[in-house]
């Protein structure tokens, strides 16, 4: 895995990473020999044998890169503060210069892992800054279904990871609560003689799949959905009471899947919260001129023609999604004053969350790189179809939970808790080893793997750092903190770990820094691979090496142990 290590967050300034700051302290030195107006990349080999850190400055130099190589070598040979943590350092054509950490500080690093604890990789270098996370959002009346399953659990992973870099995150839960298709359910039930009282969530997505159904046959039907959405803004007492019902109900149910889902949200505003603020959006889109009437609809037209043409307001004066989404922009503004606003939700949206970003720097609110879409892919059923609410072949997410923790059961998972652990955390986990803009096939055998780039294989590796630890009475570390790594002697399955472990601060960053959890996800399947690698190979206890081994033990449980949580994803001591 290429890791660059130069990162840069939208202008915003470069912090330092990692506990003994081994790439800073090489990409110091580097600058005292070319200067500071060089962009310095230090990135990880793919190939271990290449080095621990790499940088290409000497070929952004110009002239012969590899005598320029040469020389940077040579100065950085003699700086001692570079010597202090690197053993030795090589040119590699066409001009790269690769560096390898030594023991001695590969061992230090190992032994602070287990001085931080739960604290190692989490940082402060985000301290005064603040990012709201728009993640989740399922639309009301509607199932929870694995199609909000990504939203969620990448937007808390984004949360998470933000959170371990010291940032201020609010985590604001957009719910669906409004819109056209609350008229369409107030069709229903009220054409059709319903108390609003009596309905299950089931059957009030059942009335939206039927009607749309109807509507193939009677597409006037939609103009009866349009008016009771429009009594519905308007305040229309009986449209509001039922609306009322609908989303309560709709809300405990939600809240059983986040308990299930170990997810919790800090805001849940939804879209009817702003409802009354959009009168001042639309008004101030006039005002500044980037609002005209077009067939009698109110329309926000951009520079150039570099986005299709956006809707404020509809021909029969109701608003749709991208007035409210514009109102909810400018209250974070107002409320959070962020950083930045992040929004977790489908690749479908791109075209929209373009034109909003656009807006919201048009009325001056902000600069576009104050807005980041992090769009996800679809969940595709085992034949690659899309599901669809529309057409009724949904799969309730709910059902896909209770199966997996039924199939925990069948792996061995005996206590109920720990097949819960491990059956949501499949099913987490799954989704985030994928790159977040990627679709992802269903697939139960590769989501329950004990073997593979899975969560029961990472909390399988987790248990048995633990077994050994508790079977050598290692309740807590501070013996092993006290004597530290004896002598040295390390083989090359320990050196590995020692050159893996230290890593994890570095891939946190990189993870909330590019938005994708699944670097995060897969640097814990390839540290889980190297340490069951080494033990496969190496008696722990009752041996001479037995101090030693014990801390690579301790320090993988703690990396595994807090990635695990930045996921989401729960570490049961025994399984």
């Amino acid at each position: 895995m290429d890791l660059i290590l130069t990162l840069f967050f939208s202008g915003r300034k470069r912090v330092t990473i990692g506990y003994m700051d081994f790439a800073e302290k090489i990409k110091d030195a580097i600058r005292g020999v070319v200067g500071v107006g060089v962009e310095i990349e230090l990135f990880h080999p793919t190939v271990l044998e290449h080095g621990d850190y790499a940088t290409n400055v000497a070929l952004k130099l110009g002239g012969n890169s590899m005598e320029k190589a040469e020389e940077i070598s040579g100065e950085l040979e003699e700086n001692s503060s570079v010597r202090e943590i690197v053993e030795r350092i090589e040119v590699a054509s066409p001009g790269f210069i690769n560096f390898w950490i030594t023991k001695d500080a590969l061992a230090r690093e190992a032994e602070m892992i287990l001085q931080k604890g739960e604290k190692y990789g989490y940082s402060e270098d985000g301290r005064g800054k603040t990012i709201v996370v728009d993640y989740s959002g399922p639309n009301i009346a509607k199932r929870f279904s694995v199609g909000h399953l990504r939203s969620t659990i990448i937007g808390q992973a984004i949360v998470n990871l933000y959170k371990f870099w010291g940032w201020d995150v609010k985590g604001d839960n957009h719910l669906g609560d409004w819109g056209r298709q609350f008229g369409v359910l107030l069709y229903q039930i009220i054409s059709k003689g319903i108390k609003a009282d009596d309905l299950t969530v089931d059957q009030m997505e059942e009335l939206y799949v039927e009607f749309n159904k109807e509507t193939q046959e009677n597409p006037d039907l939609w103009d009866e959905a349009r008016l009771w959405f429009k009594k519905l803004e308007e305040g229309d007492s009986e449209a509001r009471g039922i609306w009322t019902t609908v989303r309560d109900k709709t809300l405990e149910e939600f809240k059983r899947i986040y308990k299930l889902l170990d997810v919790g949200i800090d805001y849940a505003y939804g879209e009817s919260f702003y409802t009354k603020m959009m009168p001042e959006v639309i008004k101030e889109a006039q005002e500044k001129g980037l609002a005209r009437e077009s067939e009698g609809a109110l329309i926000v037209e951009f520079p150039g023609g570099e986005y299709p043409p956006a809707i404020l307001r509809k021909s029969d004066e109701t608003t749709n999604y991208f007035t409210r989404d514009l109102a909810t922009i400018k209250f974070r503004l107002k409320k959070w004053n962020p950083d930045l606003i992040v929004y977790e939700v489908g690749s479908e949206q791109a075209l929209h969350f373009q034109q909003l970003f656009k807006t919201a720097e048009m009325l001056g609110w902000a600069q576009l790189e104050c807005f980041v879409h992090v769009k996800h892919g679809l969940y595709l059923s085992p034949e690659g179809r899309k599901f669809s609410t529309r057409k009724g072949d949904i799969v309730r997410l709910d059902d896909v939970l209770n199966e997996a923790i039924r199939r925990a059961k069948n792996l061995g998972a005996a206590r109920d808790d720990v097949a819960r652990a491990v059956g949501v955390g499949a099913v987490k986990y799954f989704d985030l080893s994928h790159q977040p803009a990627s679709n992802i096939i269903f697939d139960w055998e590769k989501m329950m793997a004990l073997e593979g780039n899975s969560a029961p294989y990472l909390q399988y590796t987790y248990a048995r750092c633990r077994s050994v630890l508790l079977q050598a009475g290692m309740i807590n570390f501070q013996f092993l903190i006290s004597n530290g790594l004896k002598n040295l002697s390390i083989n090359n399955e320990e050196m590995m770990l020692l050159r893996n472990i230290y890593r994890f601060p570095e891939v946190a960053r990189e993870a909330a820094d590019t938005f994708s959890p699944n670097i995060l996800a897969n640097y814990l399947f390839e540290l889980s691979q190297k340490f069951n690698t080494f033990y496969s190979m190496h008696r722990v206890l009752g041996t001479d090496e037995q101090h030693n081994r014990l801390i690579l033990v301790a320090a993988v449980s703690i990396v595994l142990k807090n990635g695990l949580g930045i996921l989401g994803i729960s570490t049961p001591e025994r399984l």
